[in-house]
């Protein structure tokens, strides 16, 4: 399964430290028993202001990995290969949760204890299976479109859903970073899941709110609408972030489904050439002459006569 991804982190304008932490693994990800084709994505954000919020994500992101050493029997039906596969995911969510549950027991059993969000996502052919906990996000795009996202488990979001806050009262809400789910700051935890269907040329993107908090959906898809590969539009999405004031750290794992080869070729040369510049063109002008005298004396030999070519 060919999958073109790109994850970057920044830590922002106004923050000293990054709390932010992420992982992409994939098939040659050591011990992975999971899957034959796809990848493993996960971000997770540190509570900020508690104590521990790097830590808190690391830990997190660490015990998530450990899922692709384990391996599902076979089923004959597909919805119930989709609950295995959402079980398993689950269940190392959960040993997330009590990992940086019990090392706020023995380190700071009296204090603020560290926590951090959690969004996974499980691509495999056709389906990418997602476990979240938190207010990181994942969106499903399509042709420059939002065709699925994650719920925040957010103050301001609980607010709109009981009718009490419109969006976009709470869009600018001072109390928008306030999560009401997290990992490691209770013994349990409740975890959202999905799966969603994709195709070729569908996009997987995985963020922390620091993205989300300051770009709109609508500028978000904007970004993807432009085109590029996954390294590029993950750069201009951060770089929007921070002009638009960076307030938070923030983390981006764009993931695009089965890209074509030329549409991957196309973007590496664009890079090289952006990279390199005269050089670069100049290389590509040397091939191509230096490929069309290897053809002129091929074809032209004993005195410039032309061989027949049959």
């Amino acid at each position: 399964m060919r999958i073109d991804i790109a994850a970057q982190s920044d830590t922002g304008r106004r923050k000293k430290d990054n709390e932010d932490s992420f992982g992409v693994f994939r098939e040659d990800t050591p011990d992975l028993r999971l899957f034959r084709n796809g990848a493993l994505l996960i971000v997770a954000d540190g509570l900020g202001g508690h104590m521990g919020g790097e830590i808190a994500s690391k830990l997190a992101v660490s015990m998530m990995k450990d899922v692709m050493k384990e391996s599902l029997p076979p089923s004959r039906e597909d919805g119930d290969q989709d609950a295995a596969n959402l079980a398993l995911m689950c269940r190392y969510v959960e040993k997330a949760n009590a990992s940086v549950f019990q090392t706020n027991q023995d380190l700071n059993p009296n204090g603020k204890p560290m926590g951090t969000t959690l969004a996974t996502g499980l691509i495999t052919p056709r389906k990418v299976h997602i476990c979240n906990v938190g207010d990181s996000r994942v969106y499903h795009i399509r042709d420059g479109e939002i065709i699925g996202q994650t719920e925040d488990h957010s103050w301001v979001d609980e607010q709109v859903k009981l009718g009490l806050m419109s969006k976009a009262e709470a869009e600018v809400d001072y109390r928008k970073n306030v999560v009401t789910r997290s990992i490691g700051t209770r013994a349990e935890v409740t975890v959202d899941t999905y799966t969603w269907h994709i195709v070729p040329g569908d996009w997987v993107m995985l963020c922390s709110d620091g993205l989300v908090n300051m770009v709109k959906d609508a500028d978000i898809c904007e970004e993807f609408r432009k085109g590029g590969n996954a390294a590029e539009i993950t750069a201009r999405l951060i770089n929007q972030a921070n002009e638009n004031g960076g307030k938070d750290n923030v983390t981006v794992i764009a993931a695009n489904i089965s890209p074509s080869l030329f549409h991957l070729l196309y973007f590496a040369l664009r890079a090289l050439k952006r990279k390199h510049g005269f050089m670069l063109l100049w290389f590509v002008i040397s091939l191509i002459l230096g490929l069309a005298g290897f053809v002129a004396g091929y074809l032209y030999r004993d005195g410039g006569n032309l061989l027949p070519i049959f």
